[in-house]
């Protein structure tokens, strides 16, 4: 399988550009998405969750309390380093699980943090970028999902620079929010796609 790997720094968009390869019929994992269903009521992480962090990042009902989890994991890089140390190999697994029962010339692989980790680089062929100006993004993510400024400005700068991302790309796609444009920019990356995984080398 030819594999994509999608990035690009919070509210730039990613989740829109994968929306458009997924209605071109391109099988979507997004690493997100799979880490919410292992913590999400009955799923397999919570118990190791449980056991490193205690009762104080479940609610009342026994669901993971996301906010109180993400506060504390931000504040301490240990903390976060354990949490990733239960979440990252599930999520690999489930990846690659996929990937294999993926059918089509390639699939792409969202994973918000490509840069920074590195993780999933031995799978991914090429890179894809996802950029949008840094106020624009703030405001997005401010928007959607209630924190505040400083907080969002906190992830921000915790993640790697558009400058590095670049640096890692093999394409880039600007999206300023001009659907018709995005539209676009995905179709034509699409088509590209499709040549390379045909003459790719199988791994």
């Amino acid at each position: 399988m030819f594999v994509v790997g999608l990035t690009g720094g919070i509210g730039s968009g990613k989740s829109a550009v994968a929306e458009r390869f997924a209605r071109l019929g391109v099988p979507v994992i997004d690493t997100d998405v799979i880490a919410r269903e292992l913590t999400a009521p009955g799923g397999v992480a919570l118990p190791a969750i449980r056991a490193r962090f205690g009762d104080g990042v479940f609610d009342p009902a026994g669901a993971l309390d996301r906010a109180a989890l993400r506060r504390r994991v931000f504040q301490d890089a240990g903390e976060r380093a354990t949490l990733e140390s239960i979440l990252h190999p599930l999520i690999r697994q489930e990846v690659e699980r996929q990937i294999a029962a993926a059918s089509a010339p390639y699939c792409l692989l969202v994973v918000p943090l490509l840069v920074e980790t590195g993780a999933y680089r031995d799978i991914v062929r090429r890179v894809l970028v996802v950029e949008c100006p840094e106020a624009t993004r703030v405001v997005r993510v401010m928007a959607r999902s209630g924190l505040s400024r400083e907080e969002v400005e906190a992830i921000v700068a915790a993640q790697a620079s558009d400058a590095a991302r670049r640096a890692a790309a093999d394409d880039v796609i600007v999206n300023t929010g001009a659907l018709d444009v995005l539209d676009g920019a995905v179709a034509r990356l699409h088509a590209r796609y499709l040549a390379l995984a045909e003459s790719a080398p199988r791994l």
